[in-house]
Formats: C-alpha cells, structure tokens, sequence
C-alpha cells in the first residue's frame, strides 16, 4: 500500500447503491391490503364542520375515480418525467410534498380544490430518473400503488376513527390559531441560560471536550520555511519539559538546510525553534524550542502495543492551516502497512506499519497527536489516503476516514535516539526486497543498491541462510505480502531483537530465527 502524505486519488464511490435484481423494489408506503375488494368510504361529515365540502358536491379526488379504484402512484408510459424529491420537473403536474401545483392533489391538511374533504393523500414520486410504468424495477424506477385488500369488519372502524382524528384536529389547530391570534403582541420572547450556569458547566474526565481542553495547551502549530522562501504548515505536541517538539520529518523538511522554523502555541505565544534530528525513513523528526518557557506540560504517552480496533481516537492539528482543530474517530486497524512521500519528486518513502483511523484528518494535521480516550498519546498522523478533491480553494486532498499514525512505542524510540544522538537508528536483515507491489511475500532480489551484494555478508540474514531468491512471508506472527510491508514491520523493531522469519524457497516453506542489525542514519 503506497499512500502519499497528501493523499492519492482513489476511484469514487458510486452514487447510490444498486438495488438487487431478485430483490423488489422497497414501498414507500405502509403494507398494501389484499386485491379484489373496494376500500372503505368515509362517512360523510355534517355541513358547516371545518374542511366539509359545501352541500351536493362531490369530492373531485372521487369524481376522476370510482369506489375502489386505487389512486395512481406513478406516472404511466406517457406522463411526464417525473424529478427526485424536490426538484420540479418541466411542465410536471406533480409537486414535491408540500408544494402546490396546478390540477395537483394538495398534502393531508391542506385544502383540496372546490372544497373537497377528506383530501386524498399525494402521489408517489418516484426515484431518480422516474421511468414510468409497473415492473420496471431497480435504482430509478416509479412505484406502483398495490391492489386494495378486502373489506373486512374493522375497515369501517379504522376509518371512522381517521375522520374522528381529522375533525378534532381542524377545530383544535382553529381555536388555537383564534387564542394566538387575539393574544398576539408582535413581538418575540426567548429565554436564555444564565452566564454563571455555562461557566460552571463540568465536562467529565474522559469525555472529548475534557480531554481536548487538557491537551490542547500542549500541542504547536508549526510553520516551515525553507531559505527560497517555501515551506509549510503542520502540527507537534510537547515531548519533554526542556521544549522538545515532537512532529513528522516531512513538516520540517524545507527548514533542514539553514530554513526557519517557529511554532505556535493554542494561547498565540510564538517562539523560534531548531531542528534537532529528522529521521526520513521513519518520518519522524525533533524540534527544540528556543527560549522555551518553563511551565511546559507534555502530552502523556500510552502504550500503542494495547491499542484495539474500535478504540477511540482523537486527532489534534491544523488542517489547511486552521490550528487547534479536534476531530474524532475510532481505529479502525492496526499494523497497517503504509508507504508514504509528500509527492515531490526528490522524496523518498517512509515505511510504517501503522495505526489506522477515521478520525477526520487533512494537511495541516501533520505530526500532531492520536490520542486514546483518556488523552494519552498514541500516535502521530502522519499519512492519508484520499480523493484528489481539494479544500477550502486549496487544491489539496483531503480526508475521506481513511488517515494512519505512526504508533507511539516506535516514535517514542526514534525521537529519544534522535535528541541523544541527533541520528535515527534503523533495525535491519541485511537483505535487500523488492519494493514493487507484490502479495506474495518479500522477495530478496538477485543485486543489491548501486550493484552491492543482496545479502550483507556477515549480516543477520546471511547468518541465517537466506540466498537471493527467498520470498519472506512472515515476521514473527505478521503476514508480510510484499517489500515495503517486511520493511516496516521490522522498523517497529529494536537493534537486537529477535524475530522469526517464514520463507519460501523453491516452493517449500522454512523457518528460521536471527538478531536484528542495526544501520545508523538514511543514508
């Protein structure tokens, strides 16, 4: 999986789901009753009730239709296109609910053309593209009013009791509207929450708007300029009280070679800082404050080994630039293998086997933290995968839930080596893989980087017997489907420790034990 740091086009979805072919179309109405006998007729209403039509009129609903004759539900052959909800059609007789139309039935409530009562209910629009006429099922096609059920001796009970409603309702909403009416003062009255209640409002621990307001204080808005004057915007958190900032390599790259750096505090304090050590293959990266101030509170960091699928997650940042943004997700994967680059064509991948959430996160959101749902830290966002949609008039992609953070065990390794020695210490077989995308396994290749040999000799993986050719398959318990997934995974190692490989030679499959290298440095 190759996933950039701003995201790469992934195909769009489609527009709305198909309906199966087997499956019939869903009613938008309730269950249909049963074919071969006439609904019930509604009892007339006594004159001068509300809503009653006037003396010897007939309902125009009943004049075009018979007793027992179910009204149209949808357009036939010939009628008119029908559009989705809402939106009118040319020349249409049928209207959105609620709209009026010329010659169209009105919505329950609404008075019905020379005074008919009851109304009839409102024709069905249909989905889509509204193809008219019975059986032309799927996504798209118009419904078709079911044949009635016979009449049985609750039908006339069931209707009295909707004329009943209706009535009481007519006079209730009049008497209402007479007491508004006579009462009315032209003005408007609201009431509002005291001052002192909001302030005294707690949020418990653990709930997002604690655990943001206790975090926030602690995280940095950084800006990177580089001596040509681009740069850019990410995100860091405080990592120790001598105003260490941890973030991602990729945010400080333009200031490496003699650029400026500041960052920014939620209360708008801004202050100069310095590169410590990047490391680029673990897209990670140190920062010093300069003149930090002694009051410093660093996040708490969790152990990111205990993480599970459905914790929850909070992501703080500056997406498109906008700072102390907070969103919220869960995870939704562990040990997610991700390539990622900014895209630039002097960029090299970094590898991770990282934490996937949903958690909204864009541009900007960069190195800042993944917390947990009691605030401590598990990660840093550092990836998306998205759509080539932009934001805001940017031009940039951005989130579609699908974001990766470099677990905080492995980052908390490489920034403490990186403040030590200013240098990232990688874990390594000593065996060049194939990085093209592959989901057979790791295959060692036959040469090396710049012609050297595929196998260091002396190395871990030479100790243990692997020859060009081997396709590793597994490290310790975890899958490895191609290069890219084997080299992250050993990343999340120490120098010296020790793993199993699963490997395939010749179409048999072996096992071996060996020690991890070490190589200092992204040379």
């Amino acid at each position: 999986m190759s996933t950039e740091n701003e995201g790469n086009a992934v195909p769009p979805a489609p527009s709305a789901p198909p309906v199966p072919v087997a499956s019939p179309a869903a009613s938008p109405q309730g269950s249909a009753p049963d074919a071969g006998a006439p609904t019930a007729q509604l009892p007339p209403v006594p004159p001068g009730t509300p809503g009653a039509p006037e003396q010897g009129t007939a309902p125009a609903a009943h004049a075009a239709a018979g007793p027992g004759q179910p009204h149209a539900a949808g357009p036939g052959p010939d009628a008119h296109q029908q559009q989705p909800y809402g939106s009118p059609g040319p020349d249409a007789h049928q209207q959105p609910y609620g709209g009026p139309g010329p010659d169209a039935h009105q919505p329950y409530g609404g008075p019905g053309p020379e005074g008919s009562w009851p109304p009839p209910p409102p024709a069905t629009p249909s989905y889509g593209d509204g193809a008219g006429g019975a059986g032309a099922g799927g996504w798209g096609s118009s419904y078709q009013q079911p044949a009635p059920k016979p009449r049985s001796g609750r039908g006339g009970l069931v209707a009295a009791v909707l004329v009943a409603a209706l009535v009481a309702g007519g006079l209730g909403g009049g008497l209402g509207y007479t007491l508004a009416k006579d009462n009315d003062t032209s003005g408007s009255t609201t009431v509002s929450a005291s001052d002192s209640s909001a302030s005294q409002v707690k949020r418990a621990p653990g709930t997002v708007a604690n655990v943001a307001a206790r975090a926030l204080p602690s995280t940095v808005t950084i800006e990177a300029e580089s001596t040509s004057g681009e740069g850019g915007t990410g995100t860091g958190f405080v990592f120790d009280k001598q105003g260490h900032i941890v973030t991602n390599n990729h945010v400080v790259a333009d200031a490496v070679d003699g650029g400026k750096l500041t960052a920014t505090f939620p209360d708008g304090k801004k202050y100069d800082a310095e590169i410590v050590g990047h490391a680029q293959g673990y897209d990670v990266a140190v920062i010093k404050l300069k003149n930090a101030p002694s009051d410093l509170q660093p996040l708490a960091l969790g152990n990111s080994d205990r993480v599970a699928v459905g914790d929850e997650t909070i992501a703080i940042g500056a997406p498109f630039g906008l700072s102390n943004t907070v969103t919220t997700g869960i995870i939704s994967a562990k040990n997610r293998p991700v390539a990622s680059s900014d895209g630039s064509a002097s960029s090299k991948a970094s590898y991770m086997s990282a934490l996937q959430t949903d958690a909204s996160i864009n541009p900007g959101n960069s190195g800042g933290p993944l917390l947990d749902a009691s605030g401590a830290v598990i990660g840093i966002n550092s990836a998306i995968q998205s759509s080539s949609s932009g934001g805001l008039g940017s031009g940039q992609s951005g989130s579609i839930g699908l974001g990766f953070a470099i677990p905080i065990n492995q980052a908390k390794y490489v920034a403490q080596q990186l403040i030590k020695t200013g240098k990232p210490v990688y874990a390594k077989i000593g065996a060049s893989v194939s990085l093209e995308d592959s989901t057979g396994g790791a295959k060692i290749t036959d040469q090396g980087t710049g012609g050297s040999a595929a196998v260091e000799s002396g190395g871990p993986a030479d100790k243990a017997g692997l020859k060009p050719g081997d396709v590793i398959t597994k490290l310790d318990d975890h899958v490895i489907d191609s290069g890219p997934t084997l080299i992250g995974e050993i990343w999340t190692h120490k120098p010296g420790d020790k793993v199993t490989v699963t490997y395939k030679r010749g179409g048999d499959e072996h096992t071996v034990d060996l020690t991890l290298g070490s190589r200092v440095g992204d040379s």
